[in-house]
């Protein structure tokens, strides 16, 4: 067990490091900079250096790479251009809603996927299956930001039954509370969850068909366990590694996906706030979301590679 966590941790502390590597590299040779930004076309060559020097823009890359990560590891993104806030700060406000987002759009399709996915594998061939099949199918094929337009369509401006847009927050006194925010997300975490929930149910379909022929299912049934205690119980732990593993990039792609989403339904989360730095050419903002949101797919890989021990210890012994 302790090889095994030491393998992971060292894979997981190295693409730390390489992922910081190319977003730095990416974003620090595009064209212009901070203090372009700040003082505008009209400024001076002179007054652009000047501004450089004192942002220490004008220092070796290795250097502004060292400053730059060592502020990363205490939470120190630097100040944004554009806002003239802490770049920390602007995150986790902004992380108020994208988090809470992802997570109810991840718990939609997990219901949706493994309920689905059992329900087509135990009707296999059978009019259950091919109508999960085709709507699965249906579901990959309809882009995230048309199915959040005609959501709104139908639930905010023909039924009303929920707001167009905004978020009211997640405090009474600011006029929103619990409630009132989590109606706010639920369309736009339908919206995220549709496309995913359809690629998990098929994952978690052959998943299931594939354990269902093992010599245990038979033991199960012939003890008289009933269907449902089967599946539930015993097919689906065993079927859960893959399904795990597509679930760890989902809740990734949920992360990142939120771009489009919120602002269709003008949520303030991460996703419009890169969208508003890339408009600004604020280039601090938008290094410290695109490292902040590939540590987080980094992260949830390294916690799957762990859940594969717990869920299955054969990979464990396997691996140390």
């Amino acid at each position: 067990m302790p090889i095994f966590l030491l393998k992971r941790f060292a894979i997981f502390v190295a693409t730390l490091a390489v992922a910081s590597v190319v977003v730095f590299a990416l974003l620090d040779v595009l064209p212009g900079s901070a203090a372009d930004v700040m003082l505008g076309e009209t400024a001076t060559p002179e007054a652009v250096q000047a501004l450089k020097a004192k942002l220490g823009l004008d220092r070796p890359v290795l250097v502004r790479y060292a400053r730059w990560v060592q502020g990363l590891v205490v939470g120190d993104f630097g100040t944004s251009v554009s806002y003239e806030t802490p770049v920390a700060e602007l995150i986790a406000e902004r992380l108020a809603v994208t988090a809470p987002l992802a997570l109810l759009a991840m718990l939609l399709t997990t219901v949706l996927a493994l309920s689905l996915g059992l329900y087509a594998a135990s009707r296999h061939n059978r009019l259950g299956d091919v109508g999960v099949m085709a709507a699965s199918q249906v579901g990959m094929a309809i882009p995230n930001f048309w199915f959040a337009i005609l959501l709104v369509l139908v639930f905010a401006v023909k039924l009303r039954w929920f707001s167009a847009g905004g978020f009211p927050g997640w405090h009474a006194d600011d006029g929103g509370g619990v409630w009132p925010a989590l109606k706010a997300l639920l369309l736009p975490a339908l919206a995220l969850a549709v496309v995913q929930a359809a690629i998990l149910a098929r994952i978690t379909r052959s998943a299931v068909l594939d354990v269902l022929r093992d010599d245990f299912v038979r033991t199960a049934r012939a003890k008289g366990l009933s269907e449902r205690a089967v599946l539930w119980r015993h097919v689906l732990r065993n079927a859960f590694v893959p399904v795990l593993t597509v679930m760890g990039l989902q809740f990734a792609n949920l992360l990142t996906g939120t771009i489009v989403v919120e602002n269709v339904f003008s949520l303030p989360g991460l996703g419009r706030l890169v969208f508003q730095a890339i408009s600004n050419r604020d280039v601090i903002v938008v290094q410290a979301i695109v490292m902040l949101l590939a540590a987080a797919v980094i992260t949830l890989n390294f916690v799957v590679d762990l859940l594969y021990a717990v869920i299955d210890p054969r990979l464990k012994v396997g691996s140390a």
